[in-house]
């Protein structure tokens, strides 16, 4: 695209694409509102939001002054939570269908020894609700067989059959608790977001596909504005839908050469998750043909120290699928341990699920990498990484068993 590298932005649209979250999105405003306040103390800027300004289904107008400069940024949620919640099942028999649909497509497909093969740590949180929920499930036959044995014992055929019924009862009822309290241990929720992109072997499920589709549109309309900049934001199982969607885009001629500057920005992907699954063809052909445009700047963001992502695992070589001239994404590192004081790094470490989000928060001591700074200050997103080297630990080896993109 040709245009000022030097220009100065004014007026920007962001467009965030959540991962797989079934909650309302003014948890991203809220987010967005706490964790600005505290950068801009930590940074010296100044960065206020108001309510909604666009016509966006669900967003917020962030007004700033950094170095110096006026800056003003309307946020877009893309919003499919609706869709996350239709596909989680409340039943706890369909739960452990999925657990078996899960397990199945992953060690059958051979994916989960090639992913293990990049980072231990996304595999290890896709294992947990596996041995979780069977855990679970022997605990109900355990309890079963023990009390079952114990009655049995005390009042013969009589007892035997009380024992079962209150074990597997007792089993039950353990079986809920953890279900009503997911929210301490994400046993389901993990379950539901894996069965969700594994259901169909890595193909884009019919309702999301038309959910992409709109948000393509809304996207293209907004590359019509008088505005410097849009920004594509994904995060976590967002950040291949944010590729789909910009590859569309790009793909249709919607994207006008003397435009505004286009850019997407990666945060903690997991896209192996997805694109290494045998029927994945669409996404690997979005992130071969995305990876070497000329149309945007597309850089990846992830941190050794978030043990939900696929950290510095460079998204289109380790899926085999890097073309020639391949020019994107940028792989950096957030640097978590650096960034953040010893102190905040020491509360924080252990908490798996709050350090997925660091992204999309304050640090103590930010590098390059500034949430805030890039989706409301004054400098386009190419000319904050212009020059930058990718990380030296990044990984490029290509792992996946399937590379095709479209079905022999």
């Amino acid at each position: 695209m040709s245009r000022d590298t030097n220009q100065t932005v004014r007026r920007r649209r962001v467009f965030y694409f959540p991962g797989y979250d079934p909650v309302h999105s003014r948890k991203y405003r809220e987010l967005y509102r706490k964790e600005a306040a505290a950068q801009a103390a930590v940074s010296g800027y100044e960065i206020s939001l108001k309510g909604r300004q666009t016509k966006a289904s669900y967003g917020w107008r962030i007004e700033a002054g950094m170095d110096g400069q006026q800056v003003t940024s309307d946020m877009e949620v893309m919003v499919w939570s609706d869709i996350v919640r239709n596909s989680m099942s409340n039943s706890i028999p369909a739960t452990y269908r999925q657990l078996g649909h899960v397990a199945w497509t992953y060690i059958a497909s051979g994916a989960l020894w090639r992913l293990m093969r990049l980072r231990k740590g996304p595999v290890i949180a896709a294992l947990y609700p596996v041995v979780f929920l069977l855990a679970q499930l022997l605990l109900a036959i355990g309890l079963a067989w023990g009390l079952g044995a114990l009655g049995a014992a005390l009042a013969g055929t009589a007892g035997l059959i009380a024992g079962v019924g209150l074990g597997l009862g007792a089993g039950g009822l353990a079986i809920r608790w953890f279900r009503v309290h997911d929210n301490l241990f994400y046993i389901y929720y993990l379950l539901h977001n894996y069965a969700y992109s594994a259901q169909h072997q890595g193909v884009t499920p019919a309702d999301l596909a038309a959910r992409l589709a709109e948000f393509t549109d809304i996207i293209a309309g907004a590359l019509q504005e008088d505005v410097d900049e849009v920004l594509i934001v994904g995060h976590s199982s967002g950040a291949h839908l944010a590729v789909s969607v910009l590859a569309d885009l790009i793909r249709s001629g919607r994207v006008p050469e003397t435009g505004p500057a286009l850019a997407l920005l990666t945060l903690g992907q997991v896209v192996p998750m997805v694109a290494f699954l045998p029927r994945a063809y669409e996404l690997r052909a979005d992130l071969q043909y995305l990876s070497a445009r000329d149309e945007l700047t597309w850089i990846d963001v992830t941190a050794p120290g978030d043990g939900c992502t696929f950290a510095l695992c460079d998204p289109v070589t380790v899926c085999g699928v890097a073309p020639e001239g391949k020019r994107w994404p940028l792989v950096v590192s957030a640097a978590f341990s650096k960034t953040l004081k010893p102190e905040t790094w020491a509360r924080l470490r252990w908490k798996f699920f709050r350090l997925h989000f660091q992204y999309l928060c304050a640090f103590d001591a930010p590098g390059d990498y500034d949430y805030f700074a890039i989706t409301a200050g004054p400098r386009l997103l190419a000319d904050r990484y212009a020059g930058r080297q990718p990380s030296k630990s990044r990984i490029e080896a290509a792992v996946s068993k399937y590379t095709s993109v479209q079905p022999a």
